[in-house]
């Protein structure tokens, strides 16, 4: 039988099998001994041990499309970064940690405002304008009043996709509304291993609805940037890559170099001030970090 597995907690692995629900299952030995750990979004092939209990035993590891490092997930069509557009007030510096870690993972990334409702329609705007070219689309929604969940949903069908941000900014209100059963999934789960709901602290997959999965991920108030050359981040800030050909120097910083492409864009408003700044802050954090190890 095949499944994908959708959570993983205490050596057990839960997979669910599209048509016949969820099943306790052990890792067979020979992945300890390749050195090879089943994930959360991992497609298997398991054995039914008993299928009253729903027990089984992961038997093997169907071929990964991708692996992301944070959260330990493999099978990742798209993140979902989640943010509040207020309340708490969102923190775009570790936004575009996200989407650098993203991006730097292989994994297209949707920028989503949650509690819409809290904010003007002016400060939409400036939101908007500052992630308008950033290389991924960008939603608002609110999950409160029921706004732009349609839009968001056409964006999720037929994938799975990764649920990330910091706490308090209305994940798992938004996986509850996706799928009302993602309580009893994880109720469920709970009740085989007798601990309380785990969703915040536990990479969770749930299934919306045939083919479409959205996985909850512990939230996150800091994030590392991966381990990279500080040259390497540019890359990773799409709306510089058309104005880097007006560059005096090849490889630029974009720091503090005269005649840079990216800096007079800057300063014709055609890049956001915001973003920018951001790139300074982490372009100098990777400097930091090479000089200290």
């Amino acid at each position: 039988m095949q499944g994908k597995i959708i959570k993983g907690i205490a050596g057990f692995y839960y997979v669910h099998a599209a048509g016949s629900g969820i099943y306790e299952c052990k890792a067979k030995g020979v992945f300890r001994k390749e050195k090879r750990k089943p994930l959360v979004g991992d497609d298997v092939e398991i054995a039914v041990l008993d299928e009253a209990e729903k027990k089984g035993n992961i038997e093997k590891l169907l071929p990964r499309k991708n692996e992301l490092i944070r959260p330990a997930v493999a099978n990742i069509d798209m993140a979902l970064v989640i943010f509040a557009a207020a309340e708490p007030e969102p923190n775009l510096n570790l936004l575009d940690r996200f989407l650098v870690f993203m991006r730097y993972q292989g994994v297209p990334a949707t920028v989503c405002f949650n509690k819409m409702e809290l904010v003007t329609q002016k400060r939409r705007g400036e939101l908007a304008r500052i992630y308008g070219q950033c290389g991924c689309p960008v939603l608002f929604i609110s999950v409160k009043q029921r706004q732009g969940l349609e839009e968001l949903k056409r964006a999720l069908l037929g994938k799975t996709t990764a649920v990330a941000g910091p706490s308090g900014v209305g994940k798992s209100s938004l996986i509850n509304f996706l799928q009302p059963q993602a309580q009893m999934e994880t109720g469920e789960i709970s009740r085989k291993i007798e601990r309380g709901k785990q969703t915040t602290r536990h990479t969770q997959l749930v299934c919306v609805t045939e083919g479409t999965y959205i996985m909850d991920t512990p939230g996150f108030s800091s994030l590392y940037l991966p381990e990279m050359e500080k040259e390497e981040l540019g890359k990773y800030y799409c709306e510089f890559a058309s104005f880097e050909p007006f560059c005096r120097f090849q490889g630029c910083s974009h720091m503090s170099e005269p005649d840079c492409g990216v800096k007079q864009a800057l300063e014709q408003e055609r890049i956001s001030s915001v973003r920018y700044e951001n790139y300074r802050q982490l372009y100098t954090e990777l400097k930091e970090r090479r000089r200290y190890s």
